[in-house]
């Protein structure tokens, strides 16, 4: 009986352990004009992928289409409100933009990521305050059914 139940103990921290993982995984992002606050009406639009480790590094990009950008910032800021810049994005090539090598958050930030409350800008001339926007919303593992639990 005492192995069985080891044996479960152990089972049960593998699978917390690969739920923590999960909060390291890619953040896929997709931006458009209706997310931005007020809206934008725009044809541009953008998509990428971050990624956002537990060691609080940041680091991917995204690619914009439409859109004559100046500037692309990573955010703090729940759905529908706008906040303050925590990553400045660096330009790659006419319509790339990547976290720069050693962007980290800091411990806030890290927990607003978490919280699903921290968001990619991309800016324009047309639209000084931004053209597109997607939310960065952390992939979240479904809770693992262990039998017997």
């Amino acid at each position: 009986m005492k192995t069985n139940s080891k044996l479960r103990h152990a089972v049960l921290l593998c699978v917390i352990a690969a739920s923590a993982t999960t909060l390291a995984a890619e953040v896929k992002v997709s931006l458009g004009g209706d997310q931005e606050v007020p809206p934008v009406s725009t044809k541009a639009a953008g998509s990428g992928v971050l990624t956002i480790n537990k060691d609080m590094s940041v680091s991917g990009g995204i690619a914009t289409a439409g859109v004559a950008a100046t500037m692309a910032h990573i955010h703090i800021g729940k759905a529908g409100t706008n906040g303050p810049v925590v990553v400045t994005l660096n330009r790659n090539g006419d319509n790339g933009w990547v976290a720069p090598h050693g962007a980290r958050l800091t411990e806030a930030q890290y927990q607003s990521y978490l919280a699903g409350d921290l968001y990619v800008n991309v800016h324009s001339e047309a639209h000084k305050g931004g053209e597109i926007r997607g939310q960065l919303v952390p992939p979240m593992a479904a809770p693992a059914r262990m039998p017997g639990y």
